[in-house]
């Protein structure tokens, strides 16, 4: 596509259904390596990223497959796949397939859990700099891994019997290192307690559909997760949660042109920060139990916020930058 042509100057109104959560579907597609069982799951996003993950899962030995819509499912839902890795004949994730995508150095600790071993690419970082790893190896060396960086590669080795539970606190809250070491830890020996833990909603997610498989978790949802483990988990079928960033988002559109919007599937606890936010400049948003409905007057003004961006349940990141735009309409500073 050379250009996107935008004519301004309507109002938004109908119905729309979110996705699901792209920062859920990967890290529960990462999950199907703990298992040689068949993991189905529904509501996948048709995005890039996806499909890049799944020639990675593809690589290590991962069935993957996409399934047709089928009599009686929703129109508004999306995608169902269905991975299956009973066969991991490669543990190395190469750098030319981890470097386009930084959520697939995530493979190292489901790799660690159940093959014992694993060699992948450190990521590629991203346009707004690198992201460092240091987290995601710190928490798998306390489980009993050890870890040597050689040549760009984290390669890992469990010790005997596997990985072992251990008391970790991380430094400072990360969505990446908690995706991590969870589901490294809900295979290794004993008890394992992430302190400082992410708690964004698709962290949830992911434990809920590890518990599916077998896993056993406390403190979902909270800053501490405590994790037995279990020497195998099992196969299970799993919907991806709605995508609180693209719900926001249109809430966002919707708030600055006026109009009249449900957004099918959101879920208005999982980004109840920025509702909050935006019934304070002034727009109506309510949850009608199937979705959130936006709506504004084209004409009706908006009052000025102050806000900060915090980890969840505060402000999201992700959100910023739509709710700057939204603040172009507002009345004062």
């Amino acid at each position: 596509m050379d250009r996107i042509r935008i004519v301004g100057g309507g109002t938004l109104n109908g119905e729309l259904p979110i996705s699901g959560a792209k920062n859920a579907a990967l890290p529960l597609m990462i999950a199907s390596l703990l298992t040689g069982d068949t993991l189905t799951l529904k509501n996948i996003p048709n995005l890039a990223d996806v499909h890049q993950l799944g020639r990675i899962l593809r690589n290590h030995g991962a069935d993957y497959s996409l399934a047709g819509r089928r009599p009686g499912a929703d129109k508004n839902s999306g995608e169902t796949l269905h991975l299956n890795a009973r066969d991991i004949w490669d543990t190395t994730a190469p750098y030319n397939l981890v470097s386009t995508m930084r959520a697939s150095f995530w493979v190292l600790g489901p790799l660690l859990a159940r093959e014992h071993k694993a060699r992948v690419s450190l990521p590629g970082g991203c346009a707004i700099g690198t992201r460092p790893v240091d987290l995601h190896l710190d928490g798998l060396k306390a489980l009993g891994a050890q870890i040597d960086i050689e040549e760009g590669y984290a390669v890992a080795h469990a010790p005997k019997g596997g990985l072992v539970g251990a008391h970790i606190t991380f430094p400072l809250v990360s969505v990446g290192a908690t995706h991590q070491v969870l589901m490294a830890a809900v295979l290794a020996r004993g008890e394992t307690v992430i302190e400082n833990a992410a708690a964004e909603p698709e962290i949830g997610d992911v434990a809920r559909c590890l518990i599916k498989m077998g896993a056993k978790i406390d403190g979902i949802d909270s800053h501490t997760l405590t994790i037995q483990g279990v020497s195998q988990l099992e196969g299970a079928v799993h919907t991806v949660v709605p995508d609180r960033i693209e719900a926001g988002t249109y809430a966002m559109a919707v708030a600055a042109t006026g109009g009249d919007v449900t957004l099918l599937g959101a879920r208005a606890e999982h980004f109840q920060s920025a509702i909050d936010l935006m019934r304070e400049a002034g727009v109506s948003i309510e949850d009608t139990g199937t979705g959130v409905r936006v709506s504004r007057s084209p004409g009706q003004a908006l009052k000025p916020l102050n806000l900060k961006t915090e980890v969840f349940p505060g402000f999201p990141t992700d959100l910023q930058a739509q709710m700057m735009a939204l603040m172009l309409f507002a009345d004062g500073e």
